[in-house]
Formats: C-alpha cells, sequence, structure tokens
C-alpha cells in the first residue's frame, strides 16, 4: 500500500477498504501553451480552442475520481490522465480542434492499451505507429506487479484496440479522414484491478462509490458532447451505450445513441468482429463519413 493511502474498516458493512488521500496532480501542459502552436493558455473557455476545453475537462474529472475511496476487492487504481498526460494531450491537440459529428465512446482503459498509451483503446503500435503519437510515460503511484506501466515500450498488445483502430485505419487509410468527423473517448478515464491485477470494470462495483464515479463521468460526458456538439454517441460495447443514454435524456441532449458490439476477444461469439463492425456502420448509415 503506498503512503499516500492507509485501511480503513467501513463502519457500515465492516469490510476493509483503501482510503486514498486526495493529492495535488500535476500535468505536463500547466506549463505555459505555445500560442504559436495553436494552443491559447487561460482559463476563459470562449478564448480556448475546443482541444484545449476538453483537457481541462478531463483534468477536472481526473481530480475528482481521485478523491474517492474504493472498497476492496479493488486495490489498484490507475489514472493514465495523470502520469501520461502528455501523450494524452498529443493525441487531443492533434486529433480534436473541431466539432466532431460522431463520438465513439468506450468504458474505461485496458491495462495494455489506454493504461499504458494515455489513449483510448490505444493499442502500443497503433498509437506509435498509424496515429503517429509517442513520448515517455510515467507511472501510477501504486503498480500492480503483474501490471507494470512501460508505455510504448511495453511488449503485450491489446487485442480491443488492435482491432478497433485497425477497423478505421482499413475504412479511412489516414487518421485525419477519421477524425474528419469522429472522435474516440473513454467514458471513466481510470482503470481498477484487484490485488492479482484482475480488471475491475464500472459495471462491477457496487455501492456508494459508483454514484461518486457515475456522478462525475456522467457530467463531464454531456459537456464534452456539447463542446464538441456531437451528433451522434456510439457507445462501444453495452455498459458505454447505457451510460450515454441516460447522459442524452438526463441532461436532455439532441444527441443520438447508438451501440457498436465491443471488440474485446472475450466477448461471446465475437470473432470476425471487423466484418461485424463495418456491417453495423452500414446498418446505421454511417460507413460513408470513413470511406476515403
Amino acid at each position: 500500500m503506498s503512503k499516500n493511502s492507509r485501511k480503513r474498516r467501513d463502519p457500515d458493512d465492516g469490510s476493509d477498504s483503501i482510503e486514498v488521500k486526495p493529492k495535488r496532480m500535476r500535468y505536463s501542459s500547466e506549463e505555459n501553451i505555445d500560442k504559436e502552436n495553436g494552443n491559447v493558455s487561460g482559463s476563459d473557455t470562449e478564448l480556448e480552442s475546443i482541444s484545449e476545453q476538453l483537457l481541462s475537462l478531463e483534468r477536472k474529472l481526473a481530480d475528482e475520481l481521485g478523491k474517492i475511496t474504493f472498497r476492496l476487492p479493488i486495490e489498484y487504481i490507475y489514472s493514465p490522465l495523470e502520469y501520461a498526460f502528455n501523450i494524452h494531450s498529443m493525441y487531443v491537440r492533434k486529433y480534436c480542434n473541431t466539432q466532431k459529428k460522431i463520438l465513439f465512446l468506450g468504458m474505461n482503459p485496458g491495462p495494455w492499451g489506454m493504461s499504458q498509451t494515455g489513449v483510448p483503446f490505444g493499442e502500443i503500435k497503433m498509437v506509435r505507429d498509424w496515429l503517429q503519437i509517442s513520448g515517455p510515460v510515467g507511472k501510477p503511484s501504486k503498480e500492480q506487479p503483474a501490471r507494470k506501466v512501460t508505455g510504448f515500450e511495453c511488449t503485450r498488445s491489446e487485442i480491443s484496440g488492435k482491432r478497433l483502430w485497425g477497423l478505421f485505419q482499413e475504412l479511412c487509410g489516414t487518421p485525419e479522414k477519421f477524425f474528419e468527423h469522429s472522435y474516440i473517448h473513454n467514458y471513466c478515464p481510470i482503470a481498477l484491478m484487484d490485488k492479482k491485477g484482475r480488471n475491475i470494470t464500472p459495471a462491477e462495483i457496487k455501492g456508494s462509490e459508483i454514484q461518486i464515479l457515475h456522478s462525475a463521468c456522467d457530467k463531464a460526458l454531456a459537456d464534452t458532447i456539447k463542446i464538441l456538439k456531437a451528433e451522434i454517441v456510439i457507445g462501444i460495447g453495452g455498459y458505454a451505450e447505457k451510460r450515454a443514454q441516460f447522459v442524452v435524456n438526463s441532461h436532455k441532449l439532441s444527441a443520438k445513441v447508438l451501440c457498436l458490439p465491443h471488440p474485446s476477444p472475450r466477448a461471446a461469439n465475437n470473432k470476425n468482429w471487423s466484418d461485424k463492425a463495418t456491417k453495423k456502420l452500414s446498418e446505421l448509415g454511417l460507413l460513408e463519413y470513413f470511406k476515403e
């Protein structure tokens, strides 16, 4: 257990929990922003580019989630928006400086994707070779021995990310074509694991923690949709679709919510995912946005 956390006994249910003391998060983008690169510093959102508005929103969300006390079995919390923020900010600034018609929404970071690169579904080779983004990545404050963060030195491949970005590489040819109308974003930016390193998804969390997490992530998603003026939100998997639908309804947004099957190899009947996803996009009338 890190020096920033301690165990306590929850008086409500008698279970052990991990109490994480809030700490000030340092982000590489808090240095002066180079206006010559098209980035505008200052807190006035009317003067900020879309990318800077999103990064400011994500910093706030990461800070809020960092204050949540997650009970056991959750023992490890990875926040790529903290230790890999330099890479994440490259992704946002490079590919999200315009409004987007379509917002693809993932659930949360995978151990070999965003947890390593700071990019949603960020399989190493796809981020480095297709998105042309790379650089140094830090470490979470408390690291699970079997799920170490080695950044772009990681030799593991996240199949979900390889499939998702690989689909759009095949359809679009270039990243610029994909991002002309679309963007990929995660609903929850933190990864959660038990003592043995087993991934615990937000869908598996019980108790008051999930209410706090949902409240923070829902508001951030609503603001993201507004900033991008997204007309269509595509949940990648059922959980992301459900949260998107709740957010659109509760905030009275005009965006339409759709669903794309999750590319995880663990999902049932998920062979030939690329063909199925392409067919789904065609049925939804969206394939034209991704064709070269």
